[in-house]
């Protein structure tokens, strides 16, 4: 088998990811105020778009804020302290570069794996593999 046919394979065979060409968004942080805490309003909104569990992301935004954390029955993630929209977005962006992008294509389209007690990021769309 020759290079063009074995390329023509490689390309029929290739998974199809649909909308990976678009820009990745995550939704902006609404935070606010309420006593002594901080209450995220649309944290569901943000799961959603992430594709991740609810309680892995509120647990990395709880331990790189030094807080605790809770969700409450609105589904909204309250933490004790007071902390801006800034401070947020800019944890919730690294938790986005660690668990969802891929970092050998730079695409969203990854599922978060856990193989021999390592968290490992597959990528559906190049196929790699990565411990994170």
């Amino acid at each position: 088998m020759d290079y063009e046919e074995q390329l023509d394979r490689a390309m029929s065979e290739k998974p199809d990811v649909a909308g990976s060409e678009s820009r990745f968004d995550v939704p902006e942080p609404t935070v606010r105020k309420e006593g002594n805490v901080t209450v995220y309003e649309n944290f569901q909104a943000t799961i959603d778009r992430l594709g991740r569990d609810e309680e892995h992301v509120l647990k990395f935004i709880q331990d790189e804020l030094a807080t605790s954390a809770q969700i409450d029955e609105s589904g909204r993630a309250r933490f004790t302290g007071e902390f801006g929209g800034d401070r947020v977005e800019a944890v919730l962006d690294d938790y986005v570069d660690t668990y969802v992008l891929c970092p050998e294509c730079g695409l969203p389209d990854t599922n978060l794996e856990t193989e021999n007690g390592t968290e490992r990021l597959h990528c559906e769309a190049c196929g790699a593999r990565s411990a994170v």
